[in-house]
């Protein structure tokens, strides 16, 4: 999976699944836009793991839930390197609590980052895809949209609405020879995950099969398959990576 010559654009690339796919793809080759919103040193520190294997990176800090912002990270990434080949929407946050303790501006704060994020970044790259006739669009999404979960029906919410943006967008552009995928995570360790109290972790991992909770470069292997040539058929499909927790 030779990605020498692509550019890729991963937003939420700072920390976690955004992180190791920022990585995974530089070790392939390709060029690496690296999207941070607030930890501009986590920002550095990726950064410069991903020039040390060898690839071409711009840091670029912008919100995609602002257009305006998402807009600006694209044409950065355009303007440093000349393409846009690859585009990974990542950026995501949590705002759990229960249905009925729940805040507007908690809904509201992750539909516009986790869903209108990937909604503002996907329609700017689009407009240099559709020119090209090439590209590669992978959301972010997780089992959560496709199963629910208690505490957390904005997170749920917006993971289900990638899914629906990723098979409507895949049927538009097809015929541009743009392929749009949606990856869904299960338990990953990462700083969110991190956060849940034990019981919580106790209770989900005796319901993978595998036995254990995924890594982000279990989910960064996937995505890098799906960013390379040997995927060019498939497009419009929800991949699971999570040990089995969905069967």
């Amino acid at each position: 999976m030779n990605l020498d010559g692509r550019t890729a654009l991963v937003t939420g690339a700072s920390r976690g699944i955004g992180r190791a796919v920022a990585l995974a793809l530089a070790k392939t080759g390709a060029n690496v836009v690296i999207n941070y919103v607030s930890n501009a040193r986590a920002g550095q520190k990726v950064a410069g793991e991903a020039e040390r294997a060898g690839a071409r990176v711009l840091l670029f800090q912008a919100d995609v839930s602002r257009p305006e912002e998402a807009a600006e990270l694209v044409q950065a990434g355009v303007d440093e390197f000349g393409r846009l080949d690859i585009l990974v929407n990542n950026a995501g946050i949590t705002r759990d609590n229960l249905l009925m303790r729940m805040q507007d501006e908690d809904w509201d704060a992750v539909l516009n980052v986790n869903l209108k994020g990937a909604f503002n970044t996907t329609r700017a790259a689009l407009r240099y895809m559709l020119k090209a006739r090439y590209g590669r669009i992978i959301n972010i999404s997780s089992i959560i949209g496709l199963r629910g979960n208690a505490g957390q029906a904005n997170y749920a919410a917006a993971k289900a609405g990638l899914i629906g943006l990723t098979k409507s967008v895949a049927r538009e552009i097809g015929s541009r020879n743009i392929t749009v995928n949606a990856v869904a995570p299960g338990f990953i360790l990462t700083e969110m995950t991190d956060k849940l109290p034990q019981e919580v972790r106790e209770r989900m991992i005796s319901e993978i099969p595998l036995g254990r909770f995924g890594t982000p470069e279990d989910v960064a292997a996937l995505i890098t398959f799906l960013a390379s040539e040997a995927a060019g058929y498939i497009t419009g499909q929800v991949i699971a990576v999570d040990g089995g927790m969905a069967i």
